[in-house]
């Protein structure tokens, strides 16, 4: 807590928070969820809940002269064990829509995850403090981009001039659902993971519902995404229908169809643009689960690789080209009486020769070179004059480059 004078202590109401679906009143403050009440109540996965509830493109945003902000939070910063440390989550600032500065709050809780044993166990902290300071004297509109991989309690905010919500931007609003590349993984920064450079590029505001682990095709998944305001779609299947092994493909095309069918509900007409699976070799052609890797893990490092047999396909079992070949199948069946729906191989987004360059550090997750680069491509292919999200496009409906 700053001991400065002539303070003023903005309420955290929800006309200062972007991105969330909701927002939970707690003991120290707001938690933001990015699933709504009726969704969480809906299943018991601790995985799901602490990725729900770390605030991909979530962002304060107010208009203000003030030259010094202070947030106050509560992070729950997350340790796992045998592997490296991780670093502390990042706040990005944004003045007038420019990354003007970038900092960390230290303390907050601890969850220690054992991922071998399947056990998790939390640690509470105290409330860690965030200053940004030297910022112009003039009004001016300010967002505060939260840790995409850093579940966040807001507890306070203080500045030394008065906030007001910042009015409405009047761009387009993109809703995103994915797993945890779409969350963000490895990326630097809040506003340099993949989706959130895409709409910064693409000139939209966004909504994240990138799930680490949990883009499964759930149906309060999908409810969500029909209940939540948006004037561009899209999903992003695959990865973790494979890395989890949870359906085989007699269910998968049937789920695919339902998710899209209770989005339509929604909003029958919007561009919706489906996603298949970015390159990942250890699951192109062999199927899941995805199990960390002992010897690299008693070596210090994070490591996947996947126990599926190939020949498993055979009864069923997804892999990732499976699943592109039957995404791209369901999307070219279900475009003949619906004009507005596009797919996008995954593959022009990453593909063999940017896995060359750029390879995925554990086997699953690109890094931050990797999201800029994907976050770039996305911009130019879905926002771009020929792309399914640009004013006024017809657009084709395959939107990639082919291979």
């Amino acid at each position: 807590m700053s001991t400065e004078h002539n303070w003023t202590t903005t309420p955290l109401t929800a006309d200062l928070v972007r991105g969330v679906l909701d927002l939970e009143r707690t003991a120290h403050g707001l938690l933001p969820h990015r699933l709504p009440a009726r969704a969480r109540a809906q299943y018991a996965d601790g995985q799901l809940a602490m990725a729900e509830s770390q605030p991909s493109g979530v962002r304060l945003v107010f208009r203000t002269r003030a030259t010094v902000v202070e947030l106050d939070a509560l992070p729950t910063k997350r340790v796992y064990v045998g592997a490296p440390p991780r670093p502390d989550g990042v706040y990005d600032l944004l003045v007038d829509g420019r990354l003007t500065g970038r900092a960390a709050v230290t303390g907050g809780n601890t969850l220690t995850i054992d991922m071998m044993a399947g056990t998790a166990e939390q640690q509470p902290g105290p409330v860690g403090t965030l200053r940004f300071d030297g910022l112009p004297a003039v009004d001016k509109d300010v967002e505060i981009w939260l840790p995409h991989n850093e579940t966040t309690e807001l507890v306070a905010l203080r500045t030394d001039s008065p906030v007001e919500p910042a009015p409405a931007s009047g761009r387009k609003v993109w809703l995103h659902h994915g797993s945890s590349i779409s969350h963000g993984s490895d990326a630097a920064s809040p506003t340099t993971t993949w989706p959130a450079l895409g709409a910064s590029l693409g000139g939209v505001d966004l909504i994240n519902l990138g799930l680490g682990g949990s883009a499964l095709l759930d149906p309060f998944t999908a409810r969500a995404m029909r209940d939540t305001p948006a004037d561009l779609i899209s999903v992003k299947l695959g990865i973790n229908l494979v890395n989890t092994d949870v359906m085989r493909l007699r269910a998968f095309g049937p789920a695919v169809h339902g998710f899209l069918d209770t989005i339509r509900d929604g909003h029958p007409a919007a561009p919706l643009l489906v996603v298949s699976p970015l390159l990942c070799p250890i699951h192109e052609d062999t199927p899941g689960p995805s199990m960390p890797d002992l010897s690299a893990l008693s070596a210090g490092r994070m490591s996947f690789r996947a126990t599926g047999d190939p020949a498993e396909t055979a009864a069923g079992k997804l892999t990732l080209n499976v699943i592109r070949d039957e995404l791209a199948r369901i999307v070219e069946q279900r475009a003949a009486e619906d004009p507005h729906l596009y797919y996008l191989d995954g593959r022009d987004l990453y593909g063999a020769a940017d896995y060359a360059e750029l390879p995925l550090p554990d086997g699953l997750h690109p890094d931050a070179a990797a999201h800029l680069r994907i976050g770039k491509r996305f911009a130019r292919l879905a926002f771009g004059a020929e792309g399914p999200f640009a004013d006024g496009s017809a657009g084709p409906q395959d939107c990639g480059e082919g291979h």
